[in-house]
Order: structure tokens, then C-alpha cells, then sequence
């Protein structure tokens, strides 16, 4: 930070408990610049960002090579100041409706600013090992002969849940049969059920089972909820998988045939499933399996999409501005004297793998009101 310019910062304000953000919200917030001086700005600006990208490296004999790529969904620039007006129509004006001064005196300067999401549905926000979606807002300070000043943050995304793929509310079956050998003799069937393919963070996954145990041993059925992260990159895929949950339940006598059902607890705090890009995935899986000793599982396996949260009945956050007006001065309080943490974000492990349904690719983003020219095409 130069002699001239203190601080600056940018903040948006939380609409809900959990401090998330889904398509079609506002968020608005404000840049907050200290300076020590009089100050001359050649622009002032706040961007809105959403983007997914990978990179990792791996070594071939005697050479490391670097595999990444990215996958952006939306940017959109807007200027408080701008040297050069005649530019689009990107320039925001101050509560009063008057454009903002390019000179600041001695002090701290609020720069209000609303931005409404996109409609379409975009993977949420993650972080993987070797990849990540990200959602930040960004503002940058330029002035004649010196060093941009720069500040960003990061919010949570969420997108809707999407419950209209029947596919996703369609009961799953899974059938297994096996002849055992050596140390065991005789044979085991299985028939597993679960209602649905997709469920909400939280919501309990409910198993019906009927196994057959013709063999001379007693076996143990076994649950396993795992997830897998898949990213890709220049053709190549990375992947990683990681045991969530893992029970056990009561053993099957030998000659013995038992029904049962099993209540998995999703737990809430998972990274929703990530269907829809291109170059990353974040899937999950249920195998129901028995714990034969001495020889190799029966096993069976469903793909299991984890759903965001419902919207809460009656929220709404039409009282926190219009796309690319100026926010009325009562709706922001004096702000923080520093910017607040970035939102934490829930760090899973990897997946990727076929079997799961797969959601078709953003389309193309529209923002603001009819007639808007669309977002510029910075980075």
C-alpha cells in the first residue's frame, strides 16, 4: 500500500444465517478506501467473478509436466471512476444519483455497489486438492505513475436445488449374486433398494435389504458413503476418493434369509455434488456390501447426488438493491473498519466417474435488465 492510499477494502453484506448466496440473489456491499492525502484516481472499479480451475503436476521420467485448465462463468466490471466515460455503460454514480469525483481529500470514502447473480444454475463453491469454484468480488484502484491497489473476497455460492430431473426422485435397485469358494462353501444373494438418488444435506438415506446367506458362515452387511473428486486437465484425469461414513450392521446366520432396513444420516456439512463442469467433478457413492472372510466381497454400489438445501419459505432479499442502481444510503450501515474474512468453505476430496446423471453446461450468461449489452470480457 502506497503513502498516499492507507487502506482499501471491499465488503458485502450477509443475507441469510448461513452467509451463502444463490442464483438470482443481490449482493451488495461496499468499497471502503483510507487515504492519507489528497488523491487524484484515474478509476475506481468493483467486479464480480465466478470461475472453476485446475492444476497439478506430474512427473515422467525426467520431466515434470503441468496439467491445468479453467472454466469461467461470469465477469462483470463496474467503475465508480473511470478516466474515460464514454466506455459502454459501466459507470455507477453515487447515492444522490450524481456521478462520483475523480479527487478524494484526507479520510475514508464508502463506495456503495449492487450486483444481482446470474439466473442460471453454476457448480457451488469448493475446494479440492488440486482444483476449486470460486466466487470472489474485486476492486481495483488506479492512479497516474503509480502501483494499482487491489482488494478482493470471496462469497459462498449455493445453487438452487434442482428437483425437477426425474431421475433424481427415481428409486434405485441393485441386485448381487455369489458362489463362494475355498475357506467357504455355498452361496449369497443380495437385494438392495434405496427411495431416491438424490437427498438434501442432513436428510437420512434409507436402505431396504434382503440378503440370502445360503453359506456355512455367518456375514456382516456393511454400509460405506464415500465421495470422489475427479479433475481434468489437457486429457488427463486426477482422482481422489474418500470415505465419508461407514457402519455395520447386525450378522446374517448361515441358512438364514433377513430383511432389513438401514438410515444413513447425510452428513451437513458435505460439499454439494458437482455435476455441471467441465473440469472438475464432485461425486458420491453408497455401497452396500457383506464382509465375507477369507474371499472377496459381494458388493453393490449407487450414485447418491447431494442437493442443496431447500429455500427457506418466504425468504426474499428484494430489499437489497436493483441490478446496476445505486442502493438507496439507509440500507448500509457505517462499515467495518477492516474487511471481514472471506465465508469459510467446506474442503472435501476428490471424485469423477460415470454412472452419476450429468447436467447440462451453463448456457450462456445474460445479466441485468433487457437491453444491457452484456458483461465486458475481462478476465
Amino acid at each position: 500500500m502506497s503513502l498516499t492510499v492507507k487502506n482499501i477494502a471491499i465488503t458485502y453484506n450477509p443475507i441469510n444465517q448461513n452467509n451463502t448466496f444463490t442464483s438470482g440473489d443481490f449482493i451488495s456491499g461496499q468499497v471502503i478506501l483510507d487515504v492519507v492525502k489528497d488523491t487524484q484516481m484515474q478509476s475506481l472499479s468493483v467486479k464480480i467473478k465466478g470461475k472453476a480451475e485446475v492444476c497439478w503436476s506430474e512427473r515422467h521420467g525426467k520431466t515434470t509436466v503441468v496439467y491445468s485448465d479453467k472454466e469461467k462463468y461470469y465477469s462483470v466490471k463496474r467503475f465508480f471512476v473511470r478516466y474515460d466515460k464514454t466506455q459502454g455503460n459501466e459507470m455507477l454514480n453515487d447515492p444522490s444519483g450524481q456521478p462520483y469525483a475523480s479527487v478524494v481529500g484526507p479520510g475514508r470514502h464508502v463506495y456503495p455497489f449492487t450486483f444481482q447473480l446470474p439466473p442460471q444454475h453454476f457448480p457451488p463453491s469448493f475446494k479440492g486438492s488440486v482444483g476449486k469454484v470460486v466466487y470472489t468480488l474485486e476492486t481495483k484502484l488506479s492512479r497516474s505513475m503509480r502501483i494499482s491497489s487491489n482488494a478482493k473476497t470471496e462469497f459462498h455460492y449455493v445453487p438452487r436445488p434442482d428437483v425437477t430431473n426425474p431421475e433424481l426422485m427415481a428409486p434405485q435397485y441393485g441386485t448381487k449374486d455369489k458362489q463362494m469358494k475355498l475357506f467357504t462353501s455355498g452361496s449369497v444373494s443380495m437385494n438392495i433398494n434405496t427411495e431416491k438418488m438424490g437427498y438434501y444435506l442432513g436428510e437420512d438415506l434409507k436402505i431396504l435389504a434382503e440378503v440370502q446367506n445360503r453359506c456355512s458362515r455367518a456375514l456382516k452387511p456393511k454400509y460405506c458413503l464415500y465421495e470422489k473428486h475427479s479433475f481434468f486437465a489437457r486429457g488427463k484425469r486426477k482422482l481422489y476418493t474418500h470415505d465419508l461414513l461407514k457402519e455395520e450392521g447386525e450378522p446374517i446366520e448361515p441358512n438364514s434369509n433377513k430383511t432389513f432396513t438401514k438410515f444413513l444420516s447425510i452428513p451437513p456439512s458435505l460439499t454439494v455434488s458437482i455435476l455441471n463442469c467441465r473440469i472438475l467433478k464432485v461425486e458420491y457413492r453408497l455401497m452396500v456390501y457383506l464382509d465375507v472372510p477369507y474371499a472377496s466381497d459381494p458388493e453393490i454400489k449407487f450414485p447418491i447426488v447431494i442437493l442443496p438445501p431447500p429455500p427457506v419459505s418466504g425468504a426474499t432479499n428484494s430489499d437489497f438493491g436493483i441490478w446496476n442502481q445505486p442502493p438507496r444510503m439507509n440500507m448500509y450501515p457505517n462499515p467495518p473498519p477492516t474487511a471481514p474474512q472471506a465465508p469459510p468453505h467446506n474442503v472435501v476430496r476428490p471424485p469423477g466417474q460415470s454412472g452419476a446423471p450429468s447436467y447440462p453446461g451453463p448456457p450462456h450468461v445474460q445479466f441485468g435488465p433487457p437491453g444491457y449489452p452484456g458483461p465486458p470480457g475481462s478476465d
